[in-house]
């Protein structure tokens, strides 16, 4: 159900016009609303209408059609309804897969506690319904910073992805990799390992190695208590990945991976080897 709300002031009018940069507006963002609600598209259209870098390139009354429209139109930004009927907007957040082009996601929502937490954890934006100008020009405000930074957004549709199944579904980590011009969302159980190069970190999949978007030292953060652990300064792995073990010395192991890929546990970490013979 659509809530009235009042149309926008005067002073919000203006104030969404002027705010924008004449570098800016240089380039238009291309913008899709998606909300299986004819009222509340129309609404949300009005309201970003005002905006003069705002170019609406399409709208989606479900999750499919916006699915489709997202390959087809390569929008920069989606407003995403979360409550639409067979595909809802967290089936639909779950289904990006990266590329070229990822969009900045802008979730559109009645009252949902816990999705406002999660989203006021950072993981991405959110516009409670009805929306109200002021709150747009902010999430507006915050949509082009991400798409400033294709890294940045790859991370927040990543966390978001692990949060999308609800508070009682199991968690999927997702991992951001780099691929030429592309950022691909990746399952953690798809990892094998992580391999650091000098100032490149590697993520080492079965079919491919992408470039990591952190630190060796702030992946192994993120991905908390999981199934990787550290066996080298260069090097965290999947157990869940480990073929074979072999001991070098009293301290000293050669792991092998599914993909027959080999690493040599440092002396000093050779305890998380053990922790894994244990089980």
């Amino acid at each position: 159900m659509v809530i009235p709300r009042p149309r926008a002031t005067l002073f919000w009018r203006l104030r969404s016009t002027l705010a924008i940069s004449d570098g800016v507006k240089a380039k238009l963002i291309r913008v899709l609303i998606v909300d299986d609600e004819p009222v509340a598209r129309r609404v949300l259209r009005e309201e970003l209408e005002l905006q003069s870098d705002i170019d609406i390139v399409g709208e989606a009354a479900t999750g499919s059609q916006a699915l489709t429209e997202i390959s087809a139109l390569h929008p920069d930004l989606v407003f995403l309804d979360l409550q639409m009927p067979q595909l809802g907007g967290f089936e639909v957040i779950q289904r990006l897969h990266g590329g070229l082009h990822l969009p900045v996601v802008i979730v559109v929502t009645a009252y949902d506690q816990y999705a406002i937490k999660a989203f006021d954890a950072g993981a991405i934006d959110y516009l409670l319904k009805p929306v109200a100008q002021p709150r747009l020009v902010q999430s507006l405000e915050r949509a082009r910073l991400l798409l400033g930074s294709r890294a940045d957004n790859a991370d927040a549709i990543a966390r978001l992805q692990g949060i999308a199944g609800g508070p009682a579904a199991p968690r999927t980590q997702k991992i951001v990799g780099r691929l030429g011009d592309e950022y691909f969302l990746l399952n953690s159980n798809e990892v094998l390992a992580f391999q650091a190069e000098g100032e490149v970190v590697w993520i080492i999949t079965a079919k491919e190695r992408y470039l990591a978007t952190h630190t060796l030292r702030k992946l192994q953060e993120k991905l908390g208590e999981s199934s990787f652990r550290r066996i080298h300064r260069n090097a965290l792995v999947n157990i869940e990945q480990i073929r074979k073990m072999a001991a070098l010395s009293s301290n000293r192991w050669l792991i092998t991976l599914n993909n027959n890929q080999e690493f040599i546990v440092s002396k000093r970490l050779a305890r998380n080897v053990r922790q894994v013979l244990s089980w």
